[in-house]
Formats: structure tokens, C-alpha cells, sequence
């Protein structure tokens, strides 16, 4: 179905996306599963919410993922004093011209990292309502286009650490995925600690594609196909998490569409042209766990999402 949609580049795609992976998991050690997974998030335009203690590679995994995929890269540090222009930019008068000019802020980017987000306020935390959902910002009455494509990857410390703002449930559902690193298994922790400085590495790594290629594969994989009973199982993951008592809250539609999108991604990933529901079931954990139980600790909300998958019936 691609070959017929998208012509020849399908097999080229697949390489590519190889490579990607290739080059994401020698500067990962032992990190497979998330380094599938934020490419997946990526490829189904949506977000990333990364939950893990310090120094597990958070920072190294947005970056890698900017650098393999030739895309533009900002960090920005949120803190408990940030503003919101700290983030989307400010208009400046400029006496010349007699009007105010427009400075873009750090959002004005591919690949954004929004590092330590639960550090900032409430109100700077909103910066990134708009952008996340319509790709464009509003400054003084005047909607501003991101750039395409544009991926928030956030970071965020465990609740129980001081000094944190829990993400509001609006915030949360804007996610499309939540993963966590991990520590690293003792033999890749090893091969960490004899090999060459990440750092370095990082800054070798060669882009395998561009912005206009990775548009080309979020289209790719918007064109995986989804059967009825595929969306029907969807559909029942959804309606189930809606009437389980021991569930914090139900899935929204936005949660039942980042589900289909990611598992296509994941699909495409796979080298498929069609979703399998084990597409599903590979993304669902990563997909619905902050969104049903969002208080929980992430194992635990992990846990609550694959309960649900235990309780639908695939079609």
C-alpha cells in the first residue's frame, strides 16, 4: 500500500530509519525499546514526556535524535522563575522603525527540550499548551508559526522530588508518549564506562536525513493502513478505560488518536505496511500509562496500561 502511495521510497525509508536506530542505539547503550519508542512519537507528530532520575541520557537522547535526523535543537532550562516570553520570545520596540519587532524564543525550533519542565511554574508550563496542539504560537494578537516539523521532547523529575509543579492533566494529554530511560544493564553500563566520552560521539554522529525527510516519513506513516477491527480494539481500549473504577480517569478521543498514530509509526518502524495489534500493544503502555493514572509512579502507571490491554479482547 505505501509502494502504491508514496512510489519507490518506501524501501529507502525503511533503511533510513535502520540507520537511525543504528545510530541512536551507539550512543544509547541497552536502549532499544525507548529509542524505538521517541522516534515512533516523533513520526506520529506528536510529543514526548521523558520521566527519570538525573544522568540517565535524557539530554543525550534529544540531542542524538535532533543530530541523526538533521534537525535544528534548542534546550531550554526551565526554572521555578521562568516566564513565558522566556520561552515564546518577546516583542522589542525599536525606536528606528517606530513599531515593536518580534524576537523569537528558543520554542522557535525543530527539536525543542524542554528540560526539567516540572521545575517551572504553572504559568510558563502553559507556554506550551498552544504550540504543542496547533504548531503556532499567539504573541500580541498575532499567531506565529512554528517551525515543521516541531517536537517537544520534556524532561521531568519524579514527583517526590522537591522543588516540582505536577503537569495539569490538560499539560499531560498533549504528551503524546511517556517513557523512562532507566539505569542501564550491567554489561552496556560497562561498554559505558570503557568507551569513548558520549559528548564526543554526539558530536560526530551524521545526520541520515533532513527536515523535508522526516516530513516525508511522518507522512509515510499517517499512510499505514488501519483495518476496522484494528480501530475497533482501539475503540475498546478507550470505552474500557472510560468505566474501569480503579482508573484514575478515562482516555480522551485525543489519547484514542495518538494511539492509532503511534502504533502506524511503530508499524512503519517495523518495516509494515499495515497495523498489527501488537502495534498497539507495544506503544499503549507508553501512550495511555500518564494518562490514566497520572499520580502513580511511572512503573506503576505502566502496570494500570497493560491491566487494560489484559482486559480488552483483540478483535
Amino acid at each position: 500500500m505505501l509502494d502504491t502511495l508514496l512510489g519507490h521510497s518506501r524501501p529507502d525509508a525503511i533503511r533510513r530509519l535502520d540507520e537511525i536506530q543504528q545510530q541512536l542505539n551507539r550512543i544509547l547503550l541497552g536502549k532499544e525499546e525507548a529509542v524505538r519508542l521517541a522516534l515512533a512519537c516523533l513520526l506520529a507528530r506528536g510529543h514526548l514526556l521523558i520521566e527519570d532520575l538525573p544522568g540517565v541520557g535524557k539530554t543525550t537522547l534529544a540531542q542524538s535524535l535532533a543530530r541523526v535526523l538533521g534537525l535544528h535543537f534548542n534546550r531550554i532550562q526551565f526554572t521555578s522563575d521562568m516566564l513565558p516570553a522566556d520561552v515564546i520570545g518577546v516583542s522589542v520596540y525599536d525606536g528606528a522603525r517606530q513599531a515593536f519587532t518580534f524576537h523569537p524564543g528558543p520554542l522557535f525550533t525543530h527539536v525543542v527540550l524542554a528540560d526539567e519542565i516540572n521545575r517551572a511554574s504553572p504559568k510558563a508550563q502553559s507556554a506550551l499548551l498552544e504550540a504543542m496542539e496547533e504548531r503556532q504560537v499567539s504573541v500580541d494578537g498575532a499567531s506565529r508559526a512554528l517551525p515543521d516539523p516541531f517536537f517537544v521532547i520534556a524532561t521531568q523529575n519524579p514527583h517526590e522530588h522537591s522543588g516540582t509543579f505536577p503537569l495539569p492533566e490538560s499539560q499531560l494529554d498533549r504528551f503524546t508518549m511517556t517513557v523512562s530511560i532507566g539505569y542501564p544493564a550491567r554489561s552496556a553500563e560497562h561498554d559505558l564506562l570503557t568507551g569513548r566520552d558520549r559528548a564526543a560521539m554526539l558530536a560526530e554522529l551524521a545526520p541520515v536525513t533532513d527536515a523535508e525527510g522526516v516530513i516525508e516519513l511522518q507522512r509515510m506513516s499517517e499512510a499505514v493502513h488501519a483495518s476496522e477491527a484494528l480501530t475497533g480494539y482501539v475503540l475498546d481500549l478507550v470505552e474500557a478505560s472510560r468505566t474501569a473504577p480503579e482508573l484514575e480517569l478515562g482516555l480522551s478521543p485525543r489519547a484514542g488518536l495518538s494511539l492509532v498514530r503511534s502504533a502506524r509509526a511503530f508499524a512503519l518502524i517495523d518495516g509494515r505496511d499495515s497495523v498489527i495489534p501488537e502495534d498497539v500493544q507495544a506503544v499503549a503502555p507508553a501512550v495511555i500509562g500518564h494518562r490514566i493514572a497520572h499520580t502513580l509512579p511511572a512503573a506503576d502507571r505502566q502496570a494500570r496500561a497493560r491491566e487494560l490491554l489484559g482486559q480488552v479482547a483483540v478483535r
